[in-house]
């Protein structure tokens, strides 16, 4: 190890993107000291990255943010479709679908509910709020190098302004460095999946007369077909600035400079179907599509998350929204781990949870990708049935980890969803009352592990207040039903025990990612505390003996 140290935090934080930014806003809610590093001078600039899924805005909610998101993306709230046409002006025309939730079927699921909300519009409110949390995030910083031994990790990092080095040392490394991670390179873990899928070149511009054109159809995409121009469409206001993705093909021999602003302008003149279109090339900016999953989420003391572990098909947005939610699993283990209050075999679960759902996820996303016939995507749909939006969305589960009673034979992320709270899944969604304030119960998961048990759970509840007490466990212990002696007053609908698949008598343990670790649908005469305490000991001590 080096011997000089400059810093000394209990996290660093390699990448300043959206996934970065997140775990800095998770390990900040939470209470834990970390510095975030990201080589770029600012937050991104340029629009993508814009859908973010009810899961996503679920854990923005608890963490405080929501409503500062919905503000940020409020010029693009009424947009909801996807639209495929062969041009805007054509005849052909054909909504893939018209509305995210068209049944309301969402409200009934979460109090919170899709979000357009461009990357560049996000990441700054994820960037101030991570600071007001007191978070350290120093930009124009490189990560050098850096080594691990078995207590922590010693990493050498420089400003890029001044070319001033400095050695950090914390207890784990987070590495948010993106799809060519050079943290996941240095720790030799590599990938599977099937690659590269294809590219396109991502193309900003100011067209004012281009609204005309789109009247009144307010879409999130609209992937147009004109085979001498195909593309996907993207407002960014819905007046004059937009986003034109057009295909690229590199293994053909195309290049980048190939996309003059001239031939860009023609581009998009043929794929909207308006030749006389005015139009004002602002950025480009290449990507590609690909679906890969690492061979593993981290090595000692150094954990993977975003697109250094996975790469999606952009269809879905499944990719950012994976990305989030690998930082939210990550922080709360983290935080636990450096609490004391759970042992560092938790953190082994990371890999056990995470990886399954990408690799299930990526697969789902690229087959979207064929479904809409994205521009550059020449693959035909496949024929095999689909997973819905739900069940990738809210219903991904955790057959492995840290949980007890999961059906580990389960798929990550099953064809239907259900709603029902089972061991390796999300909590479902209800309404309560607790001391006079209206709540979802998703509120309740952030801190802490929750104990919620039934009306007639009285000696589940009593048990957890005891254990808690003896273990330093923060347990946090709520009984559900009528009367004062009651924490959480639920509002008249779903019955609770029915929807968490218990008795009145029952108990549900819910882990602070809102993830159901332990049921037991009915109460017992005895043997509640030593049975509770051996949940709590499984599930956040040590990896082994998980089942």
């Amino acid at each position: 190890m080096t011997s000089k140290v400059d810093d000394r935090v209990p996290v660093l934080i390699v990448g300043g993107s959206l996934v970065g930014l997140s775990t800095s806003l998770f390990l900040g809610r939470l209470g834990v000291e970390h510095l975030l590093i990201e080589r770029h001078a600012r937050t991104s600039h340029h629009p993508r990255g814009r859908g973010n899924n009810v899961r996503t805005m679920e854990l923005f909610r608890t963490a405080g943010v929501e409503q500062q998101i919905r503000e940020a993306a409020s010029v693009l709230a009424e947009n909801h479709g996807i639209l495929q046409a062969d041009t805007l002006t054509g005849a052909d025309q054909e909504w893939l679908f018209k509305q995210i939730d068209p049944g309301g079927t969402l409200s009934r699921l979460s109090p919170s509910g899709w979000c357009l909300c461009s990357q560049n519009d996000l990441e700054p409110v994820l960037l101030d709020s991570a600071r007001a949390l007191g978070g350290e995030l120093r930009f124009s910083t490189e990560l050098l190098s850096f080594e691990q031994d078995a207590d922590g990790v010693t990493a050498v990092v420089r400003d890029r302004d001044t070319g001033e080095s400095r050695t950090v040392r914390a207890d784990y490394l987070v590495a948010a460095d993106g799809p060519r991670s050079p943290v996941r390179e240095r720790l030799g873990i590599g990938l599977t999946g099937q690659g590269d899928l294809f590219h396109n070149v991502s193309i900003t511009f100011r067209a004012k007369q281009l609204a005309d054109a789109v009247g009144d159809r307010r879409f999130i995409v609209c992937y147009l077909t004109n085979p001498q121009s195909p593309g996907a469409l993207l407002p960014v206001d819905n007046q004059q600035h937009w986003v034109f993705h057009a295909p690229w093909r590199p293994d053909g021999g195309e290049t980048l400079e190939d996309f003059t602003d001239g031939r860009c302008a023609e581009l998009i003149r043929t794929a909207t179907g308006v030749p006389d279109l005015e139009v004002e090339i602002t950025g480009k900016a290449p990507w590609h599509a690909a679906e890969r999953v690492a061979e593993r989420y981290g090595a000692g003391r150094v954990f993977l998350a975003g697109d250094s572990a996975h790469e999606m098909s952009p269809t879905g947005a499944f990719g950012s929204n994976t990305g989030i939610q690998d930082a939210h699993n990550l922080a709360w283990k983290l935080a636990a781990v450096l609490g004391g209050w759970a042992g560092p075999g938790l953190l082994e679960s990371y890999d056990a949870e995470r990886r399954p759902v990408a690799l299930a996820t990526s697969a789902r996303a690229s087959a979207r990708s064929a479904e809409h016939r994205h521009p550059g995507y020449d693959v035909s749909p496949g024929v095999g049935r689909q997973a819905g939006m739900l069940a990738v969305v809210l219903g991904y589960r955790y057959p492995g980890g840290a949980v007890l009673g999961a059906d580990r034979a389960g798929p990550a992320v099953p064809e239907e969803f259900r709603p029902v709270a089972e061991p390796g899944g999300r909590a479902p969604h209800l309404w309560v009352h607790r001391d006079g304030v209206r709540l979802s119960t998703l509120d309740l998961y952030e801190r802490a592990p929750v104990l919620l048990s039934g009306p007639e759970g009285g000696a589940w509840h009593r048990a957890g207040l005891r254990v808690a007490e003896r273990t330093g466990v923060p347990l946090l212990c709520y009984r559900v039903g009528e009367g004062a002696e009651h924490e959480l007053l639920p509002e008249p609908g779903p019955d609770w025990a029915a929807l968490h698949g218990t008795t009145a008598g029952g108990a549900v343990l819910v882990r602070p990612d809102g993830f159901v670790a332990w049921r037991s649908p009915e109460g017992f005469a005895d043997a509640h505390e030593e049975e509770l305490e051996t949940v709590l000991g499984t599930v956040f001590g040590t990896a082994s003996g998980r089942g």
